[in-house]
């Protein structure tokens, strides 16, 4: 294996695992913006009030958006694994 190719791996790895996070990510700061602002308006400080909505947020998105990560994450280790051969070089 060659410096250039392991270089390529880890960059796929990579860029995978940022387009894995990445609706989890989107939800967590809208989630968490909506509910700072409804603190706000409502001056209710309590830990319970910011958490539980989040906490659900992420839930409902990890839900909705799992059946596309892991298909995502399949292609990228069907083609990792797949041409083997590529690495044995």
């Amino acid at each position: 294996m060659t410096p250039q190719s392991a270089i390529e791996v880890v960059q796929h790895a990579l860029m995978t695992a940022f387009w894995i996070s990445i609706p989890l990510l989107a939800i967590g700061f809208v989630a968490g913006v909506v509910v700072s602002l409804l603190q706000i308006v409502t001056s209710m400080q309590d830990p319970a009030f910011g958490s539980v909505p989040r906490l659900a947020a992420f839930l409902a998105g990890l839900l909705l958006s799992l059946p596309w990560m892991l298909a995502r994450l399949m292609s990228y280790s069907i083609a990792l694994l797949g041409d083997f051969s590529r690495y044995a070089r």
